[in-house]
């Protein structure tokens, strides 16, 4: 039955796709690669992925050696059972038409959207809603909207006709494209004389509508704009070519071509947004797929292309963006992603190439369920969605940056997920996406400065610098591990993100005493910074490290984080490197409060959290004797919630904790714990065993070797004929499934087979 499903789910999904990525150093690469059939989109050097083997001799310095190669692995298998998402393209619409129901109760008498708290109409919250409202009407939903959808399109086309000063704080740049999109859909519902009464308006010069000239990401709203009004004949085509050609000449290519990956640098926090990076991307990509063909449209679709390829790895097992920067942790960001990953969707299936078809339509299905959990039922607002990923009262402001208000990102929330609906039209069958089976290792450049690493789906996010100053109303980044998230769980218990203020801050990270006090690296983001160093890079384990440093002209204690990813949970094995004769610890931090209070246990060696209602928590325990553990101050306020920090210092040179994220039907924390013996070169518990670069766990194990034990200790159950990395899926201590890298002869539990590479085989 098991083996079944495997098949049918994970393998069959997931035939002939590239996800299991790491890169090879030195004399390994040839060996590496024999016999590699990996796919031409994915053998891209510009998709740079950060990740090594740990060799002969092993240590930071083997592992730095030479340049690292672009990734060039393909496995297939999942850690865990997986299942399509099969959310039908009809259900956008079920979202939308609340989003829109809900807005329709904020309409005035002119057409306007108003904002529940400031009760003005803010920036392009109206125009979003008629594109709604006219996509709903379009399909044949919700005939009983089209009057204030109709409303709203007089109300925004009127105030566009009349230039800059007269659209809402001036936020021309996103009106152009909405409200030409919306043109098209309302022609065959409203008289000749209103529609021609609209299109009128809307051939106003450009700069009279963006008297601003904001160049950032407000400026790729504006390329978008004119491409569409070209489109539609409101505009000449030369004359939107020459904007865009000149804004991309300017000023974009430099924030998204001329770095690495393709992500767009918006600049307006440091380090960067890596929310807003989705938007900008997101505008560009737009241009692609609605046909620019202007003199730079080849470097736009290289650069886009890339950055979404590159986003895939960024986003978490759960669905979330990435997080760090201004509007950090926002929930119309994942609508952005999913936007961005239906448009691939689209682009690649026309191409015919399914299998990363396939792999974007997933991400974009997963980003859509994620954002339900901040879906609000309450009365008065059903149907509409926090802005930011809590469930405080919208009116405390948590996470938000200055220009967030309730009805503008309900807007962006309502008005990508329209451009979602109307952009998958082709039938993709979903494959896993890659946070979901895990493998790579990934550091963003300086001005991003976070990296990224997943095993088996169970992904974390460390920011290599954190932010100094304020920016935007907020501080949007500290320095440390700020994500842990896991397929097939609640990763807001992760914690998702850590937090920051201008007095406190908490992440997953060393703290020390200095001049009598604590001090959280989390806090020292003027002070210190990290470096991420990957050794062994594998879908069954990550073997990597966080190095904290005083910066240049700055004193203070240097610390290693030595980190094992395995499927199942994190192990952290924290030293201090430097010589002074001062205390020192970990902080774990743990989500106490999301708007509802959680349930929080510390007890002598372990504490979690859960929400109250759920099964699944987040589990940090201490290995080792003598291990002190402590609340450490108040709670700090993140975008996710209240973070309780939680102190842990051991007597010993070795700072061990093991990270667990769980549910009902997996062991227990304090079951893990007591079973929980470290070695040399691994470790063992009831959850799986780890020796060397072989780990073997509950549904899974790989590795790189000739052999593995699994069930006996005196044979291996599984050998090759020649070392290779290989991954087995497993049931009640049986393969089920096998894959390697390269073409070997095998037995395995007694069955003898010829495997391929790549080439996932059941096992009967």
């Amino acid at each position: 039955m098991l083996t079944k499903r495997w098949m049918g789910l994970a393998l069959a999904a997931a035939q002939a796709i590239t996800i299991a990525l790491f890169s090879t150093f030195g004399a390994r690469d040839n060996t590496a690669n024999a016999g590699n059939t990996q796919p031409a989109y994915y053998r891209d050097p510009a998709t740079f992925l950060a990740a090594a083997w740990a060799m002969p001799g092993g240590g930071r310095a083997a592992a730095r050696q030479g340049p690292p190669a672009p990734p060039s692995v393909q496995f297939h298998l999942t850690a865990r059972p997986w299942a399509p998402l099969a959310v039908p393209k009809e259900r956008y619409l079920d979202i939308l038409e609340a989003l829109c129901r809900y807005a329709r109760t904020r309409q005035n008498p002119d057409g306007a959207i108003i904002d529940p708290y400031l009760h003005d109409e803010v920036q392009y919250s109206t125009p979003y809603y008629a594109y709604a409202v006219a996509t709903l009407a379009g399909a044949g939903r919700a005939p009983d909207l089209l009057p204030s959808g109709i409303a709203a399109m007089e109300h925004a086309t009127a105030q566009f006709g009349m230039g800059s000063r007269a659209i809402p704080q001036q936020h021309g740049e996103f009106f152009i494209a909405s409200l030409t999109e919306a043109l098209e859909k309302y022609q065959p519902l409203v008289n000749p004389h209103r529609y021609a009464l609209w299109r009128n308006r809307m051939r106003l010069p450009l700069m009279k509508v963006i008297t601003n000239r904001i160049l950032n990401n407000w400026q790729t709203y504006a390329m978008k704009g004119e491409w569409l009004r070209s489109r539609e004949g409101l505009i000449e085509s030369a004359e939107a070519t020459r904007y865009i050609e000149q804004a991309w000449r300017d000023q974009q290519q430099g924030r998204i071509a001329a770095v690495p990956f393709g992500l767009y640098h918006d600049r307006s926090s440091d380090p960067d947004s890596l929310s807003v990076e989705a938007v900008g991307r997101g505008n560009l990509l737009a241009l692609i797929k609605d046909g620019y063909d202007g003199p730079s449209a080849s470097a736009i679709r290289d650069a886009v292309e890339s950055g979404t390829r590159i986003a895939l790895f960024l986003q978490d097992p759960s669905g979330q963006a990435p997080a760090n920067g201004r509007t950090d942790d926002h929930v119309f960001v994942d609508v952005a992603y999913q936007l961005a990953f239906e448009a691939m969707a689209e682009l690649r299936y026309a191409e015919g190439k399914t299998e990363i078809a396939g792999i974007y339509r997933h991400a974009a299905l997963l980003a859509l369920t994620n954002i339900q959990r901040w879906r609000r039922t309450d009365p008065g607002w059903e149907g509409s969605y926090f802005v930011t990923k809590n469930h405080f009262d919208p009116a405390l402001r948590v996470g938000y940056q200055l220009a967030s208000q309730y009805t503008n990102y309900n807007g962006a929330l309502m008005f990508h997920l329209a451009e979602a609906y109307n952009t998958r039209n082709s039938p993709v069958e979903e494959r896993p996406a890659p946070s979901e089976l895990g493998g790579y290792a990934l550091r963003l450049d300086d001005e991003f400065s976070s990296a990224f690493a997943d095993a088996g789906g169970l992904q974390i996010q460390v920011n290599l610098r954190g932010q100094v100053s304020e920016s935007s109303g907020n501080y949007w980044t500290p320095l440390g591990i700020v994500r842990i998230a896991r397929s097939a769980w609640d990763t807001r218990l992760g914690p998702s993100d850590g937090a920051l203020t201008a007095h406190a801050g908490i992440s997953f990270a060393p703290e020390f005493l200095e001049n009598g006090k604590w001090v959280r690296m989390a806090e020292l983001s003027a002070r210190y910074q990290a470096s991420f160093t990957p050794y062994f890079v594998h879908p069954a384990l990550v073997r990597c490290s966080v190095e904290y440093r005083p910066k240049p002209g700055f004193q203070g204690p240097v610390f290693v984080d030595d980190l094992i990813i395995v499927p199942e949970g994190v192990l952290s094995i924290t030293r201090k490197l430097s010589s002074e004769e001062t205390g020192w610890g970990v902080s774990w931090p743990l989500l106490a409060n999301d708007g509802t209070p959680l349930e929080v246990t510390i007890g002598p060696t372990y504490a979690e959290s859960r929400f109250q209602a759920e099964t699944d928590r987040e589990s940090f325990f201490a290995i080792g004797d003598g291990a002190k553990l402590e609340a450490d101050g108040q709670p700090v306020r993140s975008t996710y919630g209240d973070l309780q920090a939680v102190r842990v210092t051991t007597p010993g040179k070795a700072n061990q904790t093991f990270i667990y994220p769980h549910n009902g039907s997996q062991p227990s924390a304090l079951t893990v714990m007591r079973s929980f013996k470290t070695s040399p070169d691994g470790f063992e518990c009831v959850l799986g065993r780890l020796s060397g670069n072989v780990y073997v766990g509950r549904t899974l194990a790989g590795g790189e070797g000739a052999g593995v034990f699994i069930r006996s200790r005196g044979h291996p159950d599984v050998t090759f004929s020649k070392t290779c990395r290989f991954l087995l899926q497993l049931h009640d201590g049986r393969v089920v499934n096998a894959e390697v890298d390269r073409q070997v002869r095998a037995n395995i539990q007694g069955a003898q087979v010829e495997l391929n590479p790549y080439s996932p085989l059941a096992i009967k």
